[in-house]
């Protein structure tokens, strides 16, 4: 599940963010991201993977890798909680 995971957060990240050539290493903000992008990226995140993301997580200006991470992991928390 982790890799579809991971390639929706990628997908969002990208749709939201617009990254320019370059930039793939580039922070949530070095993106222009601000309260707007962040409460767009969770909502997605929310409506196309069914995660509750905090959007704290993205004012700790992640990169792509450790905002990919931040949802898997809210993605295994998810997945714990329904089974327990």
């Amino acid at each position: 599940m982790t890799n579809s995971v991971e390639e929706t957060a990628t997908r969002i990240w990208t749709d939201v963010l617009r990254p320019a050539p370059g930039q793939e290493t580039a922070t949530f903000f070095a993106l222009g991201g601000q309260s707007v992008s962040a409460v767009r990226i969770a909502a997605r995140i929310e409506s196309e993977l069914g995660i509750e993301l905090d959007i704290r997580v993205l004012f700790e200006d992640p990169d792509l890798e450790a905002f990919r991470r931040a949802v898997a992991q809210a993605a295994d928390a998810a997945a714990e909680s329904r089974v327990a």
